[in-house]
């Protein structure tokens, strides 16, 4: 098991962010929270980085402060760009996604693009298309 120790503390300091806990769950969320003296505070909550696919969830959501929340217009594009983000980080630190990071970000994508068409959404950007639900593949 590698120690992704200087990876969190790197992102906490690059990207102003506190940890609002640790999950035990693979699943995470990032938001930022907007005080009325103007300050604004980063905040994720993760799985704590001990495997590769850990540390991809926890670099997705850091990816959301670092790209930045609103910079698409779609949910689901916003969702695509924060993995891929994610994915250069890992490379960046010598951890190359395996299989289980590669189907995370492939499930989490169908899912993201699912709900953007059950809400209505019937245009996507290319990379996107090939995350459409089958129904919707021969109508793209």
């Amino acid at each position: 098991m590698k120690d992704y120790a200087l990876i969190i503390e790197q992102m906490k300091q690059r990207y102003d962010l506190r940890i609002r806990r640790w999950r035990k769950q693979m699943s995470g969320c990032a938001w930022r929270v907007y005080y009325h003296d103007g300050r604004a505070v980063n905040w994720i909550e993760a799985p704590y980085p001990k495997t590769p696919i850990s540390l991809s969830i926890f670099l997705h959501e850091v990816g959301h402060h670092a790209i930045g929340f609103k910079k698409y217009k779609k949910r689901c594009e916003e969702e695509y760009h924060v993995w891929m983000w994610a994915v250069e980080r890992m490379r960046d630190y010598g951890v190359e996604p395996d299989e289980r990071v590669w189907r995370r970000i492939h499930l989490s994508m169908q899912y993201a693009v699912g709900k953007a068409v059950r809400r209505g959404c019937r245009e996507f950007p290319g990379p996107l298309l090939q995350f459409l639900p089958d129904t919707h593949k021969a109508a793209a």
